[in-house]
């Protein structure tokens, strides 16, 4: 089974080609982080026109590279959601328009659960069933893996995820964008106890994430740094010292770290599992890794990752998880593209217009 992946659910466009028996053939990856850094984030309609401009000669390099002429390809995948919709439907668009004129089928699939599958492109690869652990920009949740298909999510967050609270946090301190990778860096060289910030949900018995209270904590401790009163703004990150700058990093950092270490604790512990899977963008920060190691050491699990470069969205994984859907029979919707999409659940049928 030979698959072609394409991603671009928000600013990152992703193409590869996935062998079944041979592995990943072929890859490339387009960012769109300077494109973007000067508004402090992702602008949808540009996200969706740079897909636009970068995808189609970005499936030929890759095929090229792959040595794969189209008519050799067995599907195409492509992301249907969750994500930006202008981004999806890129993706969307052209994988269901390439595989109709191939006369192969189109796989939608699910953004999370590619990640999930990432660690699968190792070659110490997880056996089923395992804990994952997802950590991005969008989501944070803890999912109950039996096999290909087969997932409860167990714990969800509340109302912010891990990585968008990094992202809000490094731009309140005045960092550069994306913020959680130089948050991450800068927290190296702080005291990650000056601080007493909470360490959200870890008193209260289940598995949900609430990062919304850490961000509200940083930002009074920001406050009371820069010596700003009442309900005025707090001024930009940049006026605060070196030091109180890395002290605040460190702190929120091993807040977080602590919050989602003790929640795959209490996982592993409930369903009985020994194997954790780390996924998403916040999985590369090398701090929630060497916890999660300790942690795994201590009561005899093991924790698998995938590579950081397959951390954050790639081709990669879509065409991974096209080829193990592929394998099993999945074929979905003529185009796909749902902006919210709970895992585990069937893609959201497109609703129909009342005149």
């Amino acid at each position: 089974m030979r698959v072609l992946g394409i991603e671009t659910s928000c600013d990152e466009t992703g193409v590869a080609v996935y062998d079944s028996e041979q592995g990943l053939l072929a890859q490339a990856l387009h960012s769109q982080i300077a494109r973007h850094a000067e508004y402090g984030g992702v602008v949808p309609e540009l996200a969706s026109r740079d897909h636009l401009a970068k995808l189609a000669p970005m499936v030929d390099q890759v095929l090229e590279a792959a040595d794969t002429p189209a008519e050799a390809l067995d599907a195409i995948a492509y992301t249907a959601g969750p994500g930006l919709v202008g981004a999806l439907l890129v993706g969307a668009c052209y994988a269901t328009g390439l595989a109709r004129a191939l006369g192969k089928p189109a796989i939608p699939v699910h953004h999370m659960e590619a990640h999930l599958l990432a660690p699968m492109l190792e070659a110490d690869a997880p056996a089923y069933p395992f804990v994952a652990l997802l950590v991005s920009g969008g989501h944070s949740m803890l999912v109950d893996v039996a096999a290909v298909g087969q997932y409860e999510v167990i714990g969800t967050t509340l109302d912010d995820a891990a990585g968008e609270a990094f992202d809000k946090t490094a731009k309140l301190l005045g960092l550069p964008y994306p913020g959680g990778p130089a948050l991450s860096a800068l927290a190296e060289q702080g005291d990650a106890t000056r601080f007493k910030l909470p360490r959200p949900m870890l008193n209260r018995p289940g598995l949900d994430f609430s990062f919304s209270g850490l961000k509200t904590a940083v930002l009074m401790v920001v406050r009371e740094l820069q010596g700003v009163a009442g309900d005025q703004p707090p001024r930009p990150g940049s006026t605060l010292s070196d030091v109180g700058r890395a002290d605040v990093a460190a702190s929120f950092q091993a807040a977080i770290v602590e919050t989602l270490t003790r929640k795959c604790e209490r996982a592993l512990a409930q369903t009985g599992r020994q194997r954790l899977v780390v996924a998403g963008g916040v999985g590369a920060n090398r701090a929630l890794r060497a916890a999660l190691a300790a942690a795994c050491d201590t009561s005899g699990a093991r924790v698998y990752y995938p590579r950081p470069e397959y951390c954050t969205d790639n081709g990669a994984m879509i065409a991974l998880a096209g080829v193990l859907r592929a394998e099993a029979g999945g074929e979905g919707l003529p185009i796909g593209a749902a902006p919210r999409w709970p895992l585990g659940t069937p893609l959201p049928e497109r609703r129909k217009r009342v005149a």
